[in-house]
């Protein structure tokens, strides 16, 4: 789109455009120059002490189900062997009825509680997410629905880790 003649309005899509670049721009250099810094997503309350756990059993406990029932209604899809540690993909899908939230465990990592999604009422519970292993493991998949709470276990084998101690 050429420039407007002198005289003659700027067309509103490209004002727009100028605007969100000209924004982009000030915010990378503001975050290039360490004025901003991106917050950091916390857990509260119980998640927190959750994500902070150094054991599975701890995670769980924290989690208020210290030791759920399996299911096969939680699909892990993952690969059994995978080539580096540090983004393993991972989908998941509950088919249990009410999932309002499903937490991903890796039972050998420093920390494992790796990722927790919470889910309305409305939405079909499954997504996509890439963890980081340390080793070798187990991935667990506890999913909260109406009624309780069950689980569903994976072998993952890593060839180069991911995480540290």
């Amino acid at each position: 789109m050429a420039a407007p003649a002198p005289g003659e309005p700027m067309h509103p899509q490209r004002r727009r455009f100028l605007h969100a670049t000209g924004a982009s721009a000030a915010l990378g250099v503001l975050l290039a120059a360490g004025v901003l810094r991106p917050a950091h997503a916390l857990a509260a309350g119980s998640e927190r002490i959750a994500f902070q756990a150094r054991t599975l059993a701890a995670a769980l406990q924290a989690l208020g189900n210290p030791q759920p029932p399996t299911s096969a209604d939680i699909v892990i899809d993952v690969p059994d062997v995978a080539e580096n540690g540090a983004a393993v993909p991972l989908a998941i899908t509950s088919r249990l009825p009410g999932t309002r939230r499903i937490s991903v465990l890796v039972d050998d990592n420093p920390q494992p509680l790796a990722l927790q999604f919470e889910f309305a009422a409305e939405v079909q519970p499954r997504f996509q997410a890439r963890i980081k292993m340390g080793q070798s493991s187990q991935v667990r998949v506890l999913a909260e629905a109406d009624g309780g709470a069950w689980i569903a276990a994976r072998p993952v084998q890593v060839t180069i880790g991911g995480c540290g101690a």
